[in-house]
């Protein structure tokens, strides 16, 4: 426990929970969608077509988590080798993360790609921003083809070998769908087919903002 109350001070640049509760400015409105769906479903493209097209930032956790491993640091091998084991990093270093990413930048909406990924996700992210999402789009698709996807791209990512992809399956089915049921049981839950080609997904996927925008969600 000692190791991660170092790691949020000395990533995130500010205090921790006990000292400073980090929140967004009061005054800043807020709009937050989760982005679901397995590893290899297509979150990342879809994300840069919905911020070319509707004006929100993109949040990666699994991007802000490689970042923190690229500066070398003592923190990011431990994060590595988690990332390495299929296993998720825990909630709080996740969490400052994405909230040091929210009060850098003046935008108001934001789509959180691949998270949350558990329980504890969402009840950390919600007890530090007092926030809940508008809404989770959850792109759906055969666990065959993220596979193929994941397999076939070129990234240099160490995550995308065989035995990897096989736990992050594992780590989504048991923890991250229960999430898209629980949202489901809300009626905040969009679901898209992702295994279409992408353009006839954005498709879809235009419609649900579209409507959102609408009903001033």
């Amino acid at each position: 426990m000692g190791n991660c109350c170092a790691l949020l001070k000395s990533i995130m640049g500010f205090a921790t929970e006990e000292e400073h509760d980090g929140r967004l400015p009061k005054q800043k409105k807020v709009k937050v969608v989760f982005v679901l769906g397995g590893p290899g479903s297509g979150k990342g493209t879809l994300c840069a077509k919905i911020v070319e097209q509707f004006g929100y930032s993109h949040l990666s956790s699994g991007d802000l988590l490689r970042k923190e491993i690229k500066a070398g640091s003592e923190h990011g091998t431990m994060i590595q080798n988690m990332m390495n084991e299929g296993k998720l990093v825990p909630s709080d270093i996740t969490v400052r993360l994405i909230q040091k990413a929210m009060q850098e930048t003046d935008n108001d909406k934001f789509l959180l790609d691949g998270f949350p990924r558990d329980e504890e996700n969402v009840r950390t992210f919600e007890k530090l921003t007092k926030i809940e999402p508008d809404f989770i789009l959850f792109l759906d698709c055969p666990e065959e083809e993220m596979t193929k996807r994941l397999l076939s791209r070129n990234q240099g990512r160490e995550d995308d070998n065989i035995e990897t992809i096989k736990k992050r399956f594992r780590v989504f089915q048991e923890s991250t769908l229960p999430l898209v049921n629980y949202y489901a049981s809300k009626g905040k839950v969009r679901k898209v087919d992702a295994a279409r080609p992408v353009e006839d997904v954005f498709e879809s996927v235009k419609t649900i903002f579209s409507s959102a925008n609408e009903q001033g969600a």
